[in-house]
């Protein structure tokens, strides 16, 4: 055998072992995590803190992140604006991450309003969007995701809201992981370490699929 034959069985050797190497690895790349898909997000349409009208359909493609909140809570917000950060930096520069915070006193928190908000908080991802709109519209969306936001005028700021926040894939479903139980835990606790830490997770496996 001749030093042609041996170079191209030993080139044929190594494509075989990246071959090896690499399928499983592409295969997986396209297979479904293990989180729960609870249904698709509700279809929406709203205005950002830039004035450009979005939709949910805006946010196919990306791995995104809603909550419900205001720019003048003085109680749980400025936790979850905390913790949303701390999404924002773990997936900065990442075109296939997004924010949806969607403001539940849109009578005060204008697209102007909600600029200086985001300015002030330090927010830089171009997927985080403000988003205000009309406030009996903005309460029944809230209520298609089964994430409570109400008017109260004994509650500080009058109004309250779930702290919790949706996770949304890149075909526009909502997922989630289970809980020890085996039960799907829905949404996730946005005002806890351990809440955070698990979106933190579980953004990473959609992102993969």
């Amino acid at each position: 055998m001749n030093k042609k034959s041996y170079s191209y069985i030993g080139v044929s050797f190594i494509i075989l072992l990246f071959g090896i190497w690499a399928v499983p690895k592409i295969v997986a790349k396209f297979q479904k995590s293990d989180l729960v898909e609870i249904g698709p997000v509700p279809d929406f349409t709203l205005t950002d803190q830039n004035g450009k009208k979005i939709t949910n359909k805006d946010y196919l493609g990306k791995v995104y992140v809603v909550e419900f909140f205001f720019s003048t809570c003085p109680s749980i917000c400025p936790i979850m604006n905390r913790n949303m950060l701390t999404l924002q930096d773990e997936y900065y520069g990442n075109p296939e991450f997004g924010v949806a915070s969607i403001t539940i006193n849109p009578e005060h928190d204008t697209p102007q309003v909600l600029k200086e908000h985001a300015d002030k908080l330090g927010v830089k991802h171009y997927n985080w969007h403000f988003l205000t709109g009309n406030r009996d519209y903005i309460f029944n969306l809230a209520k298609t995701f089964k994430l409570y936001a109400g008017e109260d005028p004994t509650a500080p700021g009058g109004f309250e809201h779930s702290g919790m926040f949706a996770l949304v894939d890149k075909e526009g479903n909502i997922r989630c992981r289970k809980d020890s139980f085996e039960n799907p835990i829905m949404y996730y606790d946005g005002l806890s370490d351990e809440g955070v830490k698990a979106i933190k997770e579980d953004i990473k496996k959609l992102l993969e699929e």
